[in-house]
C-alpha cells in the first residue's frame, strides 16, 4: 500500500517523514563545540579516577616527588652551602654575612679555597636524604590528603594545611640524620682536613655530649647523668626542626594549591592552563603551564619560607653544636638565648635573603618536576 493511499496522512507529513529517514542524525540535539580537542569524550577516551591507595599510584607519586627534589636541591645547591655557613655562624664566614655582595664574596672564597666542588660540598650526602624525604613528603601528602580530603565538599583552606604539615612531618622524621650529617659536612671549612661521610657518621656516633649539672630542690648539686653518645646524636635539633616543618610544610602545600586554584580560574585558565592529555584521569585539574606552574611554586616557597625561617636557624645552631663550643648538648630555648645575645631579632633572620634566594627558586623546580612527572606517570 502506497503513502498516498493511507487514510488520515497528509503529503506534507510524508516529506518529513522521509527527510528524517535520508539523515538519521538531524532530528538530534546538536552538541556544543568542544573548547578545545581533549574536552570531546567522544574523540579522547578518560582513564578512570585514581584510585591513590594502589600499589602503582604509591610507587609513581614516590618515584616523581623524589626526583623533583634531587632536581630541585641541586639547582641551589652553591646558595645552600653559603646559607649553611651564615646560619650556623662559622667563624671564617661571619664577615660576609649581611648584604648579597657578602654571599656573592662568601662564594668566591669557596670557589678559591676548594675550586668548584666546593660550592657543592657535602651535596653528596643532600641527594642521599633529598630523594626518600621528598618522595615521602609527596607520598604522604598525597595519602593524607586523600583521608583528610575525601571529596570536594571537604577541600577547605585548613584541611590543605594540616595535609601538608602531616607530610613533612612524616618525611623529616624518616630522614632527619642525613640532614644532620649534610650539615657537618657542609659546615667544614679547613682545607686539608676533609671528611668523608663515613668518618662524619663515626665522629657523630662517638662524640660525647655533656648535659648540665642538674640542681635539687635544696639547691644543691646533683650528680650529672652520664654523657649521651651513639644514635642520639643523630637528631640534634630535631624539636625545632619538628616545629618549623610544621609551617614550612603546611603553607608551601596550601599556597601551592591555593595559586593553582586562582591561576585555573575560568577567567583565567586559557591563559594558564594546557589542554588535558590522553592519560590524564578522570576528575583531574588541567595541567598549568609551565611559567604559571613555577609561579605557583614560587609563591609557596617565598610564604613558607617567612614562616618558618627563625625555627631552622635555632635548628642549624643546634645540629653543629658538636663541631663548636663546649660540646654540650642546647635545648630550643638556650639556642635562641644564645642568638638573641649575639644579635637580637635580626639573629633570628640571618641569611633570610639568601634563604629567599634559595627557596623560592628550588620550590618552584620541586613542583614543577613534580606535577609534569605526574602527568608524564599519568596520575
Amino acid at each position: 500500500m502506497s503513502h498516498a493511499s493511507m487514510p488520515g496522512v497528509s503529503s506534507s507529513q510524508i516529506g518529513r517523514e522521509t527527510t528524517r529517514a535520508t539523515r538519521p542524525n538531524a532530528a538530534l540535539p546538536a552538541k556544543d563545540p568542544a573548547v578545545c580537542p581533549t574536552d570531546d569524550e567522544a574523540q579522547v577516551p578518560r582513564k578512570p579516577a585514581t584510585n591513590k591507595r594502589s600499589f602503582d599510584y604509591v610507587w609513581r607519586s614516590g618515584v616523581a616527588g623524589g626526583l623533583a627534589g634531587c632536581a630541585a636541591k641541586t639547582v641551589v645547591a652553591p646558595l645552600d652551602r653559603v646559607k649553611i655557613l651564615f646560619q650556623s655562624h662559622n667563624p671564617q664566614f661571619i664577615k660576609y654575612t649581611g648584604s648579597w655582595l657578602g654571599v656573592s664574596e662568601a662564594m668566591k672564597a669557596i670557589y678559591r679555597q676548594d675550586g668548584p666542588t666546593g660550592l657543592f660540598r657535602g651535596h653528596s650526602a643532600t641527594l642521599l636524604r633529598i630523594f626518600p624525604y621528598a618522595a615521602i613528603k609527596f607520598l604522604a601528602y598525597e595519602q593524607i590528603r586523600a583521608l583528610v580530603i575525601p571529596s570536594k565538599d571537604y577541600e577547605t583552606p585548613f584541611r590543605r594545611l594540616i595535609s601538608g604539615s602531616m607530610a613533612g612531618v612524616t618525611s623529616v622524621f624518616f630522614t632527619y640524620p642525613l640532614e644532620v650529617m649534610r650539615v657537618r659536612l657542609a659546615f667544614e671549612t679547613k682545607k686539608g682536613s676533609r671528611s668523608s661521610l663515613r668518618s662524619i657518621c663515626k665522629q657523630m656516633y662517638n662524640e660525647q655530649m655533656k648535659p648540665r649539672a642538674v640542681v635539687g630542690v635544696a639547691g644543691e648539686t646533683l650528680p650529672a647523668p652520664p654523657p649521651r653518645h651513639g644514635l642520639t646524636n643523630f637528631y640534634r635539633g630535631f624539636s625545632p626542626t619538628l616545629l618549623g616543618m610544621l609551617p614550612y610544610a603546611g603553607m608551601s602545600f596550601l599556597t601551592h594549591d591555593t595559586a593553582g586554584d586562582i591561576l585555573r580560574h575560568p577567567k583565567l585558565a586559557k591563559y594558564t592552563t594546557l589542554p588535558q592529555p590522553e592519560n590524564a584521569p578522570a576528575g583531574k585539574a588541567a595541567p598549568l603551564r609551565s611559567w604559571a606552574e613555577l609561579s605557583a611554586g614560587g609563591i609557596a616557597g617565598l610564604v613558607s619560607q617567612t614562616a618558618s625561617y627563625p625555627l631552622e636557624v635555632i635548628r642549624r645552631r643546634m645540629q653543629v653544636g658538636g663541631a663548636v663550643g663546649d660540646g654540650h648538648r642546647m635545648r630550643i630555648g638556650e639556642t635562641a638565648g644564645i642568638i638573641m645575645r649575639e644579635r637580637g631579632l635580626r639573629g633570628f633572620y640571618v641569611g633570610l635573603t639568601i634563604g629567599y634566594a634559595k627557596v623560592v627558586p628550588m620550590v618552584a623546580a620541586s613542583f614543577y618536576t613534580y606535577e609534569r612527572l605526574k602527568t608524564w606517570f599519568g596520575i
